[in-house]
């Protein structure tokens, strides 16, 4: 079956056109107007991932996602903005959301970043049933651990120190990338591939923001900086 998609898009040429982009791509579209008409659709038909613009009439974008999340709606959500501004990106990735586009926006750009979500919800999924299941593991047997950093990739928790950290799944994802392959310094274009599953080229300031918001969550006053910028190369995890 077609995966499904929900668009929520108040202008009607951007929506119209997204629409019959999306269609020929494959997936099974529905396309609102408004956030208010988004709600009622996702929680009648929950869709296997939206495509929400921010700045919609009424409930707008990150309310939505917010109500969602608020509900333990994890269903991945791909945000449209044409907010530029870090702090409106990061508003965007507060509200719950899992990766933005900024418009004016290449559709394919839009075709790389909801197969990225979608591969990667898939592969959260667990084994099929008919896989023979092992001896569950332990908490400890499954902790990945560095620099202060513990993680647990299965119930998908993060802690540095005593603090668990409250992470989107993007930035359980970044930084389970980091953490297990702490000292090595990653390439933008390894992560890129790694997290989004496509490269956006030297222009993009897409693993940027997700890097700095991630640091907002993880550093902690009178504390070592855990991810280190290693100019024009890219980043990596370490305790100095």
């Amino acid at each position: 079956m077609p995966q499904t998609v929900l668009l929520a898009e108040d202008d009607r040429a951007i929506r119209n056109a997204l629409e019959r982009a999306l269609t020929l791509e494959g997936y099974q579209v529905t396309a609102v107007a408004d956030g208010v008409e988004a709600l009622a659709q996702a929680h009648r038909t929950p869709p296997d991932v939206l495509v929400l613009d921010v700045m919609m009439p009424g409930i707008d974008g990150l309310q939505v996602c917010r109500v969602l999340r608020a509900e333990g709606d994890r269903t991945p959500i791909l945000m449209l903005t044409a907010l530029v501004e870090t702090q409106d990106r990061i508003a965007g990735l507060d509200a719950g959301a899992d990766d933005y586009v900024v418009k004016p926006f290449d559709v394919e750009e839009v075709f790389a970043r909801l197969r990225a979500l979608l591969r990667r919800t898939s592969e959260t999924q667990g084994a099929p049933a008919d896989v023979p299941k092992q001896a569950p593991a332990t908490t400890r047997d499954r902790l990945i651990e560095a620099a202060g950093l513990r993680m647990d990739p299965q119930a998908r928790r993060a802690w540095r120190g005593a603090r668990e950290l409250e992470l989107t799944r993007t930035e359980f994802e970044l930084l389970e990338l980091l953490v297990r392959n702490a000292g090595i310094v990653l390439d933008h274009s390894t992560i890129y591939d790694r997290i989004w599953g496509y490269d956006f080229g030297p222009g993009s300031k897409n693993l940027a923001v997700y890097v700095g918001y991630l640091r907002r969550k993880l550093d902690e006053p009178d504390a070592p900086q855990l991810i280190h910028t290693v100019r024009g190369v890219g980043y990596v995890l370490r305790e100095d």
